[in-house]
């Protein structure tokens, strides 16, 4: 049994989450020999103003929006 977990800013559409989690789940079962029925995926999405990269919340910063 295997958890993959993945924390990013929300705003991924569900389609590209759709290709994400089978391009995940095609990689574990090829690379470390994991059952497709024993491997679970979640997506932790996080908002800008929760996640923050030297002192500085997302939300503030001027240079990524």
């Amino acid at each position: 049994m295997a958890h993959v977990q993945i924390t990013l800013l929300a705003g991924r559409t569900i389609e590209q989450k759709r290709r994400a989690v089978k391009r995940i789940t095609d990689a574990m079962c090829e690379e470390l020999h994991v059952k497709a029925e024993k491997l679970t995926i979640s997506f932790v999405e996080v908002p800008r103003d929760s996640y923050a990269r030297n002192g500085v919340l997302l939300s503030d910063r001027t240079d990524l929006k």
